[in-house]
This record gives C-alpha cells, sequence and structure tokens, in this order.
C-alpha cells in the first residue's frame, strides 16, 4: 500500500492547545449512547440478536446507557476517562465544544491494559456518529486504524495485538496477536486502507506503559485520515474511495458535515468481551492535547 502522505514536521507553528491541563473547560461529557450502525441499517440489538442472549446486551443496559456515562477527570495534568464504575460499566465521550472542519491534532495517551479506547472526529455533538482514531489497547485490539461509528461499521486495521506480562501479572510489552486466539479475525479489513503498517512495525515505534505521541491529518469533505505514533506512519485513509458493504461516501457526508467535534473515548463492557474490553481498575490518559486548524470550520 503507497504511503501518499509524508511525516509531518515536527514543527508546532499553529498548533492551539485544546485542554488546559487543569480543568475540562472546553469539553463536555455525553453516555455512548448507539445509533444504527449506518443509515437505514439494523440498531446494536438487531445486529447481535442472532447471538446467545448471555452475549447480547440487555434492555435494561441499552435503555440505562442514555443515561450513565463514562467519568472524566483531570489528574496530575492529564484527563484521565474511567467507567462508570469499576469494570462492566458504562462508556461515554467527553467531547470539545468547537467543531473544526480540516486539522492536524497531536496528543499524548497512555491507556491500561486493556482499555478500548479511541479518538472521534468530524463527530456528531450527541451521539456516537463519527469517525474513530482506535486506540484499542487490549486482545485482539488494534491502535491507529480506524472505524465508522454510525457510519458503516467498517474497521479498517492492519495488525491485531496481544500482551506479554510479569511473574505479577503486570504488563511488559505489547505483542503481535496469534491470530489461532484471536477475538476478532483480521480477515479484509487491511484492504480498507490506502496504507498500513505491519504488527512488528508498529511494535518497534509503540512505548509500553509510557506516553505515545498520536498524530492524527484529517482533510477533505470526504476526509483522507493519517495516523502516525511517535513520528512512525501507522495508517492511511481515504474515505471518498473507500468500498466497504455498508459504507455510502455522500450518506457519510451529509451526516457529518464538512466539519465536527473531536471526542475521548472510553468503551462499554459489552456481554461478548466483558472485562477483556475494559478492565476493572482500567482508565485512559490524554494530556498535550493540541491542534493545528488547516480548513476552519
Amino acid at each position: 500500500m503507497a504511503n501518499h502522505t509524508p511525516t509531518p514536521a515536527v514543527d508546532e507553528t499553529g498548533f492551539v492547545s485544546l485542554f488546559n491541563g487543569r480543568d475540562l473547560d472546553g469539553w463536555y461529557s455525553i453516555p455512548r449512547v448507539y445509533t444504527p450502525l449506518w443509515e437505514g441499517g439494523p440498531t446494536i440489538e438487531e445486529a447481535f440478536a442472532h447471538l446467545p442472549e448471555s452475549e447480547r446486551f440487555s434492555a435494561e443496559f441499552l435503555a440505562e446507557s442514555h443515561h450513565s456515562q463514562a467519568v472524566w477527570s483531570v489528574e496530575d495534568g492529564a484527563i484521565v476517562g474511567r467507567q462508570n464504575k469499576p469494570g462492566g460499566g458504562f462508556g461515554g465521550f467527553l467531547v470539545t465544544e468547537r467543531k473544526f472542519a480540516d486539522f492536524e491534532l497531536r496528543v499524548e495517551a497512555k491507556p491500561s491494559w486493556p482499555a478500548d479506547s479511541g479518538i472521534l472526529v468530524r463527530k456528531t455533538p450527541t451521539t456516537w456518529r463519527g469517525i474513530q482514531i482506535l486506540l484499542d489497547h487490549r486482545k485482539s485490539g488494534s491502535i491507529g486504524g480506524y472505524y465508522g461509528n454510525g457510519i458503516g461499521a467498517f474497521h479498517a486495521v492492519s495488525f491485531n495485538v496481544d500482551a506479554e506480562f510479569d511473574e505479577n501479572g503486570h504488563l511488559v510489552t505489547l505483542i503481535e496477536e496469534d491470530p489461532s486466539t484471536t477475538l476478532e479475525p483480521i480477515g479484509d479489513k487491511p484492504d480498507l486502507l490506502t496504507y498500513g503498517v505491519t504488527a512488528d512495525q508498529f511494535l518497534k515505534a509503540w512505548r509500553s506503559d509510557d506516553w505515545n505521541d498520536i498524530w492524527v491529518r484529517v482533510e477533505g469533505r470526504l476526509p483522507r485520515l493519517s495516523t502516525w505514533i511517535n513520528g512512525t506512519k501507522i495508517s492511511e485513509i481515504d474515505l471518498g474511495t473507500m468500498k466497504a458493504p455498508h459504507y455510502d461516501a455522500e450518506e457519510t457526508a451529509r451526516i457529518l458535515g464538512r466539519s465536527g467535534h473531536i471526542a475521548l473515548e472510553v468503551h462499554d463492557s459489552d456481554p461478548m468481551l466483558k472485562e477483556a474490553r475494559w478492565g476493572r481498575d482500567s482508565a485512559c490518559r490524554w494530556r498535550n492535547v493540541r491542534i493545528r486548524e488547516l480548513v476552519a470550520e
């Protein structure tokens, strides 16, 4: 896959902070409320109706998800997102009050293992709809790829990760997942990308149990997105040309608009992965959140 977008120069000129390091001024939080997986598509209940009852969201959970949400705080100069109760709780989004069109976003992230998180761009103000840059720091997760929240449920990644632990159960390092143990097979997901690295290339860039610099570029009405981690380009996707079974480019442009909010995610604990998706004591931490606008709202 061709690398169409060069690595941006390490130049902070034009970047402005979205987080003051003290409080959540300029942000608001919302529950993680699902819409249909795509316009006119199935709801979460309908999409997973074929699974055993123990692996489906209950009606009670989905009803409460409209009111219960993640807990956001500021600790030691970082935004911290946690589920609203340890393990098995509700997730949510922390959303910028402002909307943005084309931009470069730079943020440092430090997720627990396991923690299923992400950055959403072109996000709608009150639902989960938007384009997600994945930070799925868990077994069978991927980091730096993309997911279409409510806009086709496309999953564009080029590798899956797992982890090694010491004798006390503490994370030592991420590793490439053994496909025979995967919870989410890769399949044709890499085909959705215009560029994607191997697991080995990603692992050489990633700093386990440390802060990682994530740089995202979003450009175009039907945007091309590129992601770098610690200076290494991880992925690129072109939503104007991408073909996926339930993705409609023009419908997506209509739904999301030319600009949208930026959001940080805490995933809820679904009945399939349970605490393998978000651990009992897990959190995701974010700091040095800043943006350089290329085209204003």
